[in-house]
């Protein structure tokens, strides 16, 4: 489930991200304005990858959970059998599809042999059909490939290197590819740098804006801390990655791939992420729970658990307060508005205090919202969004 705002293609903001992802990676103005955005920290290191497919041989395992998602099949296993560097093992669990999602698996493992077909007794969600095809697994890394996704050449090559280069790391991920064309597009490799980040510093990070760096595919994870930390957790079915790379983050270090793209991700009407994750509130509410989980799961190897899950918390009330703000300028969905307003005095109950607090209230009790004002508050949210959503496009952070 992505955690950031989109916005339409024909407006002003979504042509300008639309222009961020096609020249990414041969736009040096966006790479400039991208360090002088919102306050990036300092990273343990960073380097230009020694390598872009690892030394010694490495299995890779692909587990490609799906429901009917049959037409987007073919595409997704061949992304991942055509990796090159690694060897890859494929795993389709079809979750009791209505459509021809197994006929269409049927066929791809009669063809290829190093793809396996699991199919699941009930229907059991996405996050339950991955772990069910990681413990069948055998790779020293996984991958969680939604089936209306794919792999961007070379990717897993890149991930292995630096796993193999940085031992200490737990996760590596890399850009993902957001197209919405009925053919997806090429994936971009320019030069190839390696991000590596202190764990316990990415996972501060993250707190302290409350959000997700990762969307899905993009992330390779290391086996033996799954079997170390357990799988994805099914109680955070709309935020499963967030949950995950959150606990890896607390006991290893983080990698992160700039200069290619690491995966394809489709964006399209039946997605999850557009329709059973769709909504600013069960955006919020997912990582609420992501963060406490996965900061619960790992209080024993995290001294200061406590002061993370606090600037989570309160990250996620500034958050909310932005968006209530923002439908309230927008005069309408009053409503949502006042849930947005409830969900952050829950969550940070400091947040009652707030002066946009105040005024949510006071404009609610008057009926009144000052155009001159609602412009300018529009204007800083624009500007912060879209610093972020730049630091993010270039550093993944």
């Amino acid at each position: 489930m992505s955690t950031r705002t989109a916005a339409p293609a024909a407006h002003p903001a979504g042509r300008w991200r639309r222009y961020q992802e096609e020249h990414l990676l041969d736009d040096r103005l966006l790479r400039t304005a991208a360090r002088l955005a919102r306050g990036i920290p300092s990273r343990a290191s960073t380097e230009t990858a020694r390598r872009v497919v690892p030394k010694g041989p490495a299995t890779v395992s692909v587990v490609i959970p799906c429901f009917n998602y049959g037409r987007y099949l073919p595409e997704a296993v061949g992304s991942a059998l055509e990796q090159t560097g690694v060897d890859v093992e494929v795993i389709v669990v079809d979750d009791r599809s209505t459509d021809d999602s197994r006929e269409v698996a049927r066929r791809i493992t009669a063809e290829h042999p190093e793809v396996r077909l699991i199919v699941n007794e009930v229907n059991s969600g996405h996050v339950r059909s991955f772990n069910a095809g990681w413990e069948a697994s055998s790779g020293e890394y996984v991958v969680k490939l939604d089936a209306d996704d794919l792999l961007a050449p070379g990717a897993l090559g890149r991930a292995v290197a630096l796993f193999e280069a940085h031992p200490e790391l737990g996760l590596v991920y890399g850009h993902p590819y957001h197209f919405s064309t009925p053919e997806p597009p090429e994936g971009r490799v320019s030069e190839v740098r390696w991000d590596v980040w202190a764990g316990h510093r990415w996972l501060e990070e993250r707190c302290r804006l409350g959000v997700s760096a990762i969307t899905n595919p993009e992330m390779v994870l290391r086996s033996s801390l799954l079997r170390e930390l357990g799988p994805m957790d099914p109680a955070v079915p709309y935020a499963p990655d967030m949950e995950i790379s959150l606990r890896i983050a607390a006991v290893s270090d983080i990698g992160y791939i700039r200069g290619a793209d690491q995966a394809l991700h489709r964006e399209h009407a039946s997605s999850m992420s557009e329709t059973d994750g769709a909504g600013v509130l069960v955006d919020l509410e997912a990582r609420s729970e992501a963060f406490r989980r996965a900061l619960a799961a790992t209080a024993d190897r995290l001294p200061d658990a406590a002061r993370l899950e606090a600037l989570a918390r309160r990250a996620l009330a500034a958050d909310a307060l932005r968006f209530a703000s923002a439908a309230q300028d927008r005069r309408r969905e009053s409503s949502l508005s006042e849930q947005l307003v409830d969900f952050a005095r829950s969550t940070w109950p400091e947040s009652a205090s707030w002066r946009s607090v105040r005024r949510l209230g006071a404009q609610r009790e008057s009926g009144r919202v000052g155009r001159v004002g609602a412009t300018a508050r529009r204007l800083r949210r624009r500007v912060r969004d879209e610093s972020y959503y730049l630091r993010w496009m270039v550093f993944g952070v």
